[in-house]
């Protein structure tokens, strides 16, 4: 079964202190899901139409594996830290091997 990969990049902040309690909660609920962190924080380099924007690079088993992880009640109880405080961009992609 192919891997999947939670690809989130964060467009808009206005509440670092939301986002730090959304992260207190969202990191061991990724975990406790199968996640397994890969890259987070800053972009070092950016090409093309990029933007310099944090970045989150989560590994899963499956896709599975990471949407059940996203619809947890664990999961959606961080959401709520971040509710209209932070605009994000959520992808699940499979691994091609």
């Amino acid at each position: 079964m192919p891997k999947a990969y939670w690809i989130g990049c964060y467009r808009k902040i206005s509440d670092e202190a939301a986002l730090g309690e959304y992260a207190k909660l969202a990191g061991p609920a990724i975990i406790a899901g199968g996640g397994r962190f890969l890259a987070r924080g800053g972009v070092a380099k950016v090409f093309e139409a990029g933007l310099f924007e944090r970045t989150v690079l989560v590994e899963f088993d499956s896709v599975e594996q990471a949407e059940q992880t996203y619809n947890s009640a664990a999961y959606r109880e961080a959401l709520d830290k971040i509710a209209g405080k932070v605009e994000r961009d959520i992808r699940i992609v499979e691994s091609i091997a």
